[in-house]
């Protein structure tokens, strides 16, 4: 995998977030889903997974995609920063566990964000779930224009 600068609030994160929306831009349309990417990355700045909506299944959201590529048993998690381009969601019709539940399943302590779910298809609590559960959440409204700009279809 490749590698960037290490998770580390600022610049960093603003890095990666970027990268999450390019991911996002690959996303096969859709009217009933947001078009979301994710980047696992490792305290390092090493990626350790990437994905994004509907990569592999219409059902596909980008955060259990990219955990599908990181090895459940890689320590590197325990240090590890996840980025979505959209809050984790918290509840979802098409899979049994949501991708605040995924992330809550491993080791990795912080998530960043840009986005906060509009309550267009559920009423998301994601980030609150996540911090609830002692992760560090970090959202950065100010990168969000890229994930709306890429969701511009569903926000009429």
């Amino acid at each position: 995998m490749s590698a960037g600068p290490p998770p580390s609030g600022g610049e960093a994160d603003a890095h990666w977030l970027r990268r999450t929306v390019e991911l996002s831009r690959s996303c096969p349309p859709s009217n009933t889903a947001f078009s979301v990417g994710c980047v696992v990355v490792a305290a390092d700045g090493t990626v350790l997974g990437e994905g994004y909506s509907r990569r592999e299944d219409p059902h596909d959201h980008a955060e259990e995609v990219a955990l599908r590529e990181v090895d459940a048993d890689d320590p590197r998690l325990n240090g590890a920063t996840l980025y979505s381009s959209l809050e984790p969601c918290s509840s979802r019709s098409s899979r049994p566990l949501p991708c605040a539940a995924l992330i809550l399943d491993t080791p990795i302590p912080r998530v960043v964000f840009a986005w906060r779910e509009p309550a267009l298809f559920v009423d998301c609590d994601g980030a609150e779930r996540l911090r609830t559960a002692g992760r560090t959440v970090v959202e950065r409204p100010g990168l969000a224009g890229g994930v709306r700009e890429v969701n511009a279809h569903l926000l009429g």
